[in-house]
């Protein structure tokens, strides 16, 4: 997981560019935006934290650094 990574896209792309990128790495395909990753699981990772980030933006009435913040603290907590 890279957070620059994950910020860019969704700085860039709509929730509805995201859902069809993440749509397209599950059918084993290549998505129409890029997606930078080692490889497939981790471009599915990039892109199902983007999505997430702008769910929350949207949500919450909140800004991209709050966003990021509250994804970067739900993966601390499910991994201790």
């Amino acid at each position: 997981m890279k957070i620059p990574v994950i910020k860019k896209l969704a700085e860039a792309y709509s929730l509805a560019d995201l859902r069809a990128a993440e749509e397209a790495l599950y059918n084993e395909e290549t998505p129409a935006i890029e997606i930078l990753g080692d490889d497939e699981g981790e471009q599915l990772t990039h892109v199902l934290a983007a999505i997430f980030i702008k769910e929350h933006m949207s949500d919450n009435s909140s800004d991209l650094k709050t966003a990021l913040r509250e994804y970067t603290l739900k993966v601390r907590n499910s991994i201790s």
